[in-house]
């Protein structure tokens, strides 16, 4: 849905400080010897955004015609703006800012890169449905590989009120927590997302399905949260205690869990015996 006012001048200047604010190898691109320019040429944005330099170059002088929402969109994509920076562009271009969703399947580039450097440390990306990503190989030591679920049941907060099996890992004196943190994520979730969003759908499914969902979801608890320490019961190492860590990527709705041990402890020793294991697995 179009607006009455377009924001020439003010899009103009905010296209050109998001373009010189990033760099070459924010987008893969060699910087090169004899670049001059701060942050982007137009024509590499242009690129980018899937659109001529000519048309770019007139929306930065603010000269160009009001740029449809799939342009919008695309020099959004292609600038790697923020949400927040997103709507900001789509309001200026005199269009209402899409509503936000949860996008489950697309990894944040950031997170990932930040993952990548943890290859010998337990470490998922999840987003706010509990839906995991992306593991690192003692990741899936550690908890199982998490990644290969399908339909409602991709969300960790639905298999734990509908699959017994998924509460194996958690000592049972952490049931009860565990279930209450779980719906109190889920409610925030849907709140923000709505009605008819796939959070709202999931509470609705698992209010069907699960009695002990169903009295957790009538107490409307909000912020119930973990320690920093977390027990986890493997089948090898037996009990195992870690702190974990999150990064939380609000743009994106996702969060990067990183699980440690203090070293010299008993915990840090049974976390370096899972990493032999867990290669002994991909070995074989």
């Amino acid at each position: 849905m179009q607006g009455v006012y377009v924001d020439r001048a003010e899009m103009a200047q905010f296209l050109r400080t998001r373009r010189e604010a990033l760099q070459p190898e924010d987008v893969g691109l060699p910087r090169g010897q004899r670049r001059r320019a701060a942050g982007l040429r137009r024509e590499e944005v242009a690129a980018l955004c899937s659109m001529s330099t000519d048309y770019f170059s007139r929306l930065e002088r603010g000269r160009g015609p009001q740029p449809s929402e799939q342009m919008v969109a695309a020099i959004a994509r292609g600038l790697h703006l923020s949400m927040d920076e997103r709507d900001h562009l789509f309001v200026l271009a005199g269009h209402n800012a899409p509503q936000r969703t949860l996008r489950a399947d697309h990894v944040n580039p950031g997170m990932l890169r930040i993952l990548d450097r943890l290859d010998d440390t337990p470490a998922q990306i999840i987003t706010a449905l509990g839906e995991t990503l992306v593991q690192t190989r003692l990741a899936v030591a550690l908890l199982g590989d998490q990644t290969g679920f399908t339909g409602p049941a991709r969300s960790l907060v639905y298999r734990w009120f509908t699959d017994p099996d998924s509460r194996t890992i958690y000592p049972v004196e952490d049931h009860q927590l565990h279930g209450r943190v779980f719906t109190a994520q889920l409610r925030v979730v849907a709140a923000r997302e709505g009605r008819g969003s796939r959070a709202a759908g999931l509470a609705d499914r698992l209010l069907e399905l699960s009695p002990e969902f169903a009295a957790l979801w009538t107490d409307h608890e909000i912020g119930v949260r973990y320690t920093e320490q977390k027990k986890l019961l493997h089948p090898e190492i037996g009990l195992i205690t870690l702190q974990c860590q999150m990064l939380l990527d609000p743009d994106q709705s996702q969060s990067l869990l990183v699980f440690t041990a203090t070293p010299g402890t008993e915990d840090h020793e049974k976390l370096q015996l899972l990493s032999v294991i867990g290669g002994q697995r991909l070995s074989t």
